[in-house]
Formats: structure tokens, C-alpha cells, sequence
């Protein structure tokens, strides 16, 4: 199938669906039949439910044929397949291939990728092994007991949110974790001081993460680490390891105990199933905690796959995405995972989505005339409902809302107050606020009691958050990102909106020539 790539407006369902088609509101259309119908079983054991999002027969069908018009699903698989699909930087987008194949042999160099990807987790379970088993040690002979994942942005983000999801799951199905992990990420001093506080350095292992091997403020954090090490008398090379590209400056190193590689293939915001996240997930939760984790999502990859619109969770999620920014005219979504284990979800969400989809251009640098990527926030549920949820209910923009839920804790423990239990009263405070903001509650007599509603929201429900569980979400969210870009035909793979900041930085840095403004702020700032 040749693919064309055009633009939202172009297409003849484009039009239609910026014009705006009304739809009715929440309030009559959320019954109990459309709970029941208006949801689709994917990977996993996941189950996505829109019965709640301002969508109706006449509007899901112009998704479908929207679908089609942009050949999402044919672009998709150009992407498994190695088509170079981010055109800004003429590569290839790999980062499906890390758990496992579903397209052609992609080569290049006349190197197997997905074979590289693969000995790259084997390398990783063998060096973690050799660490638990105690035969790598620190320099002093001590075993090591703390891994501390030193890196920023995507190197970050996926990996710290990934850890934490899975951490009490380990717990209880192993009763402890293989080691502690920890996380440096800001150049903020602060930030390195705190965590290096709490450590008892003699017993820690340091993951450097850099792809290109020069990310200034990952090694002013490996320089931070390191000075702290040899103030404790430890040599620091024995401490440290490096997730980067062949290529870099940090590959094959004899200041790393070992060196483990990604390539441009992978961007930073999707590369917690490559080396990234699996240098730190193996080494703290288990290797083989990491291997279902990459199973779940190669289960959530093929799920994405499935050509009937309807069954395809990830698919569907994406065009009432389309739907409710450019038909709806919502620039906000929120992520409300109702399960502390993803507390930091949304913030990885938060780059994954806005970094990918924040763009003005199309793939041939023409700027584009509707609303693209939306501003994405969360927080867990039952904090929200404390904190910004007045806003979501009461106040003058309608946000869509994604929550996310499961039937069972992870950790087992509970107890029984007022009648239920802590896990009851999670997913009762979860069913209270779907409708809560679906259909509102009118009160002539006193305004400020009066709920709107027609406030649009999705549910992604599980029965427990386990490592396949927690892979096949994290497909989900990045495949709903994927076919977004599709659609409005922008490129989600490169992010050179992030670039400026760093030249003038430099700028700073050099006291070069710089802006007089620029100069002025840094002066302010005893620069």
C-alpha cells in the first residue's frame, strides 16, 4: 500500500469533524446499556470504556473513516517494518522492536536490529545476575545493595515511573527487592546531594545514561557522583556503568564496570523497554520481572494492529483524542490513574505526549491551521479529588479526563473501616467521579453548588497491576500518541523544541554574544 501523508483539513473527514458536529449531552447519553457496549477488551487483560466520552454513532463513524482517510494503520506498520517514519531526522522509529518483532527483518549497517536489542537484555540479565549473585562487588568488596539510575528527560522519566509501578508488586510476590533503586536527574545540586545523603555509597551501583554521551547535565551528575565517591575514599569506576550508543564517547570506557547500548532509533521519551529502563528495572525488580514487562507490551503492540476500529483500544483512544481537540476544541487532557503505584505516570505522560505531539509543523515543515498535541497533566487519584479536581468540575473549560483503575491493590494489605475497605472505597470514590462529572447536579438556589457536567472522561480498567499489565498501559499510551501524529500528520519522533534552550544555555555558560535581555536575566542571576 503506497502511503500519502496530508494534513487534517485535507481529508474529507478532517473537514467535517473541525466544523464541529454536536452531539448530546453526557447527562442523557451515559445510560447503563452504554456502559455495558461503549467498551472493547485489548492486551492484557485491559479494558478501555468511553461510555463516558461525548461521542456518538455519527461521530465514531466519522473516526472510523478518518482512520482510513490517514492510513494510520498502514503507517503503523511501516514503522515495524523499518520505513524511515521521522523525516526531521531521517531515521527510523524502533522502539516497538526493543520487546519483540512484528514486521520485516529491519536492518541497518547490514546489522539485525532486533537481534542487537535483544543481546543487549541478555547482557543486561547476565551482568544482573553477577551483581546479585555478589560476584561484582563494589571497591571495597561490598556487595552491592542500591542501584541509582543517573540521567534526565526521557532517560528519566519512563524509567523512575516504570520502577515505582512495579516496586511493591516485587515485594509482594518476592519479598524484597533484588536491589533498592534510586533516581538523579536534575543539574540542581540539590537534587544529587539528597539522594547521594541517603546512601551508603560503599554498597551502590551508578547507571550513567547518556545516548550521545555528552548531555550536560547528565555529566555534571556523573561528575557530582563521582567526586562524592572519591571523598569516601571508594574508586569511583567501580561503581559506575553506562547505558549509551556505540558510538559515544562513554562506549567501551574502562571507567565503566560495563557498557550497555541504544541507538538513535530509540527516542528518549520511548525508551523504557530498551536498555534504559532495563539496566535499572533488572537490577532492582529481577530480569525476569523486566521480561514480562516487555512481554505486556509486545502484547499491547499486536493488539494496536487490529483493523477493526472498534476493538482496537489504543486506535480508538487516540481519534476521540482528535476528536474531543479538534472537534470539541479541548486543548487540556488529564491522566488520573487511580493506583499510587502510578504516581508518576502522568509525568512520563506528560513528555511522551506533549513532546511528540507539541508541534506547529506538519512532516514537510509546513505549519499546520488546528490544534495538534494538548497540555497533559495528572495526578493520583483520591489526592486529585483534594487538589485541582474543583477546576475539572466547577470551572469554566471542559478538560477530558483518562482514568485508570484496577479491581485489586498490589500489595495485598487492606483494612476494613467504616463498613469497606481502603480498595473499596479507591474504586468507589473512581465510579463516583465518572459520573460525577458526566452529568453534574443542577441546584437553582445556590449557584456555586451547581455541577455542569457534559464533562468527558475514559476509563482504562485492569484487575491488578503487574509487570504484563504495566507493559501492554505504557503500549497503549505510546501507540494512542503514535496514531495521533498520524492523523494530524505531524512528526511525534523528534522534539527540537527542546534545542533552543540548550544553545542559549550555552551561550550563558561561554559568555558569548547574547541577546541583551539575556544578558540582562543572567547578570540577575549573579551569572
Amino acid at each position: 500500500m503506497r502511503l500519502s501523508y496530508r494534513n487534517l483539513d485535507k481529508t474529507k473527514a478532517g473537514k467535517i469533524l473541525i466544523k464541529g458536529p454536536s452531539v448530546a449531552s453526557l447527562e442523557s447519553l451515559l445510560t447503563a446499556e452504554r456502559v455495558k457496549n461503549y467498551q472493547t477488551s485489548t492486551a492484557a487483560g485491559w479494558v478501555y470504556n468511553y461510555a463516558a466520552k461525548a461521542v456518538d454513532e455519527t461521530s465514531l463513524n466519522l473516526l472510523e473513516q478518518l482512520a482510513e482517510e490517514q492510513q494510520v494503520l498502514g503507517k503503523y506498520k511501516a514503522v515495524l517494518d523499518g520505513v524511515v517514519m521521522n523525516p526531521g531526522e531521517g531515521r527510523m522509529v524502533l522502539h516497538h522492536l526493543t520487546r519483540g518483532v512484528l514486521g520485516k527483518i529491519v536492518r541497518h549497517n547490514r546489522k539485525d536490529i532486533g537481534k542487537f536489542y535483544a543481546e543487549q537484555n541478555k547482557r543486561i540479565a547476565a551482568f544482573a545476575a553477577r551483581v546479585h549473585s555478589g560476584s561484582i562487588k563494589g571497591s571495597t568488596g561490598k556487595p552491592f545493595e542500591t542501584v541509582v539510575q543517573v540521567g534526565i528527560g526521557g532517560s528519566d522519566l519512563g524509567p523512575r515511573a516504570m520502577f515505582l509501578a512495579l516496586e511493591q508488586y516485587v515485594v509482594r510476590e518476592k519479598k524484597t527487592l533484588a536491589m533498592n533503586a534510586r533516581f538523579i536527574s536534575n543539574v540542581d545540586p540539590d537534587d544529587a546531594a539528597a539522594v547521594l545523603a541517603s546512601l551508603h555509597l560503599d554498597s551502590t551501583l551508578f547507571i550513567l545514561v547518556s545516548k550521545s554521551g555528552t548531555t550536560q547535565e547528565t555529566l555534571a551528575n556523573e561528575n557530582f557522583v563521582r567526586q562524592a565517591l572519591k571523598k569516601a575514599g571508594l574508586d569511583d569506576d567501580k561503581h559506575m556503568v553506562a547505558v549509551t550508543s556505540e558510538t559515544s564517547p562513554l562506549a567501551k570506557s574502562p571507567r565503566y564496570l560495563a557498557s550497555f547500548y541504544i541507538d538513535d532509533f530509540i527516542g528518549g521519551r520511548y525508551s523504557s523497554t530498551s536498555a534504559v529502563g532495563g539496566a535499572v528495572m533488572s537490577l532492582s525488580l529481577g530480569a525476569d520481572i523486566f521480561a514480562r514487562f516487555l512481554a505486556g507490551a509486545h502484547e499491547g503492540d499486536k493488539a494496536a494492529l487490529e483493523p477493526q476500529m472498534r476493538k482496537n483500544a489504543a486506535l480508538l483512544d487516540a481519534l476521540i483524542g482528535v476528536w474531543e481537540r479538534n472537534a470539541l476544541k479541548m486543548p487540556y487532557t488529564a491522566v488520573l490513574p487511580y493506583s499510587q503505584a502510578l504516581s508518576r505516570l502522568p509525568a512520563h505522560l506528560q513528555q511522551l505526549d506533549m513532546e511528540s505531539n507539541g508541534k506547529s509543523v506538519n512532516r514537510a515543515n509546513l505549519p499546520v491551521k488546528y490544534g495538534t498535541g494538548p497540555v497533559l497533566f495528572g495526578e493520583p487519584g483520591t489526592n486529585g479529588q483534594h487538589s485541582f479536581y474543583q477546576e475539572l468540575h466547577q470551572g469554566t473549560d471542559r478538560v477530558p479526563l483518562q482514568f485508570i483503575g484496577f479491581q485489586d491493590s498490589q500489595s495485598g494489605m487492606d483494612v476494613v473501616s467504616e463498613g469497606s475497605t481502603s480498595q473499596v472505597k479507591l474504586k468507589a470514590n473512581l465510579a463516583a467521579q465518572i459520573v460525577a462529572f458526566a452529568k453534574g447536579s443542577s441546584n437553582a438556589s445556590e449557584p456555586n453548588k451547581n455541577f455542569a457536567g457534559n464533562r468527558p472522561s475514559s476509563l482504562l480498567l485492569n484487575a491488578r497491576l503487574t509487570p504484563e499489565t504495566l507493559g501492554a498501559l505504557l503500549s497503549h499510551f505510546e501507540n494512542k500518541v503514535m496514531f495521533q501524529g498520524f492523523l494530524w500528520n505531524i512528526n511525534s519522533f523528534d522534539q527540537e523544541g527542546v534545542q533552543l534552550g540548550k544553545v542559549l544555555t550555552k551561550a550563558v555558560l561561554a559568555k558569548g554574544n547574547m541577546d541583551s535581555a539575556l544578558k540582562a536575566y543572567s547578570s540577575l542571576l549573579g551569572l
